[in-house]
């Protein structure tokens, strides 16, 4: 037998699937809540010793937390191509505004403090508010296209176009979703500079994150009720499962409620949107009374109920066309090959542990809350 078919190529890509949903989970939670401190700061820190408290409790980390998104895309592109080459050339735009943002991060990180001046420092302070915003805005946006269908198609010879424009995507249930992404990353910014911080940052953080872990409840219960009015996609055929990668080989349809076909097959499953809307009001009430472990524990268990529910409506379709059903890029006909996705989880039953355990070490060494007297002194901080 050949080692690779040890595993058949159905549970491979189911797999594959599950370890996608765990890296967009990674990079949200933990990079998450470096985006939302960020875009607190001009709301939770007013002095220019608590704006560097704020960049102190997530500088350190930002770096090793964004690999999460490194291995997200590296993921995509190579178990998904063709996911891939739709997202990346449909959302080119968009992608290449949220990239933008992350590189001005560590430039704002770097440059703020190489002068004194005030008027330097608050412009240095507006590009890492805006780093923080804007991702967070685009991903939510994207994820609320995906869910009504991207325009592309496939030609004769497999190749993908896409008929889509910038200001296509920014429709309004899109942007809906994108004020849930932002307001469940400013509720686990808070959450973290509520575990970080002390003092008046602190207490303001507290403030502003159980107003924003309300609001992601209250925007995701409205996103979900807008959903279930909106046509879902399913197949209409039968499905092989084990067969090669081509999207056309199946047909799809759009039916009324199709997002929700899962949920009422296997009932279970709206245990998952339920963590999405209950979480972040614990949340809240962890937040309120100054139960520091509960508001950020529940803020990322939330934040990944939040990103399951879209995993749990959509599958097994991975990227819907709103084109024609039938072009729709699902976990069992747009895969790489069977050998492919064999080699990469070796790799990533070799290499993701080597992660985790590294960044279980950092902050385990970068432990405790930030100093403001260390950060006045100009010692033992970076920023």
């Amino acid at each position: 037998m050949i080692l690779h078919e040890l595993i058949s190529y159905d549970i491979l890509r189911l797999i594959w699937w599950v370890l996608l949903a765990i890296l967009l989970i990674g990079f949200a939670v933990t990079d998450g809540f470096d985006l939302g401190a960020a875009a607190l700061l001009p709301l939770a820190a007013k002095t220019d010793v608590e704006r560097r408290v704020v960049i102190n409790s997530i500088g350190p980390v930002w770096e090793g937390n964004q690999v999460w998104l490194i291995l997200g895309g590296g993921a995509i592109f190579a178990a998904w191509p063709q996911l891939y080459a739709v997202s990346f050339s449909g959302f080119y735009l968009a992608m290449f505004a949220a990239l933008v943002a992350l590189i001005l991060r560590p430039v704002a990180f770097k440059f703020r403090s190489k002068r004194e001046s005030p008027a330097w420092r608050s412009r240095w302070d507006a590009v890492l508010c805006m780093a923080g915003v804007v991702p967070a805005l685009i991903f939510g946006v994207a994820v609320g296209n995906v869910l009504q269908g991207v325009p592309f198609g496939l030609g004769s010879d497999m190749r993908i176009y896409y008929e889509g424009s910038f200001l296509g995507l920014l429709n309004p249930f899109a942007l809906l979703c994108g004020l849930v992404s932002l307001a469940m990353l400013l509720m686990h910014g808070a959450a973290w500079l509520l575990f970080k911080t002390d003092g008046e940052v602190a207490e303001r953080a507290r403030k502003w994150g159980v107003l924003a872990a309300v609001l992601t409840t209250l925007l995701f219960a409205v996103g979900g009720l807008w959903l279930s009015g909106l046509d879902g996609y399913s197949i209409t055929s039968a499905v092989n499962k084990t067969g090669p990668s081509n999207p056309m080989l199946k047909t799809a349809a759009l039916e009324a409620g199709a997002w929700f076909a899962n949920y009422k097959a296997q009932p279970v499953l709206y245990l998952v949107p339920a963590l999405g809307l209950l979480l972040p009001l614990l949340s809240a009430c962890g937040m309120w009374l100054r139960r520091e472990w509960l508001g950020l524990l529940a803020s990322g268990l939330g934040i990944a109920g939040i990103i399951l529910s879209v995993g749990a409506s959509m599958f097994p379709f991975i990227l819907p066309s709103s084109l024609d059903p039938q072009f729709s890029l699902t976990v069992w006909d747009s895969s790489s090959s069977h050998l492919t996705l064999f080699i990469m989880l070796v790799c990533a039953l070799i290499f993701v542990p080597i992660i985790l355990a590294y960044t279980s070490w950092v902050y385990s060494i970068l432990r405790g809350k930030v100093d403001p007297m260390a950060i006045a002194t100009g010692k033992g901080h970076s920023y």
